[in-house]
């Protein structure tokens, strides 16, 4: 599965810990998605997914959740995005 990482940002608070979003595309699905993630301290990630814009294919979601939870180059890819934004920031 191919995703190209679109925008991203990410804000950190020293009581909440980072928050951060980063929408991407998977190729051969037709809406974006957008990642929700949150850590204490920036090592260990939880996440939530939804759809970008406007609602898909729950079976299509269901595909990019399980890629994300086996992959692990790709969840990271989509980590180091936000720490790259917060970077900028």
């Amino acid at each position: 599965m191919n995703i190209t990482i679109g925008a991203a940002e990410l804000r950190h608070d020293p009581e909440d810990g980072y928050v951060g979003q980063v929408r991407f595309r998977v190729e051969g699905h037709p809406k974006e998605y957008e990642i929700t993630l949150f850590s204490e301290k920036g090592k260990q990630w939880d996440y939530g997914l939804h759809f970008a814009a406007e609602s898909g294919s729950e079976a299509h979601i269901d595909e990019v959740e399980a890629f994300l939870e086996e992959n692990d180059d790709a969840f990271d890819a989509l980590v180091r995005a936000a720490l790259a934004a917060e970077s900028k920031a």
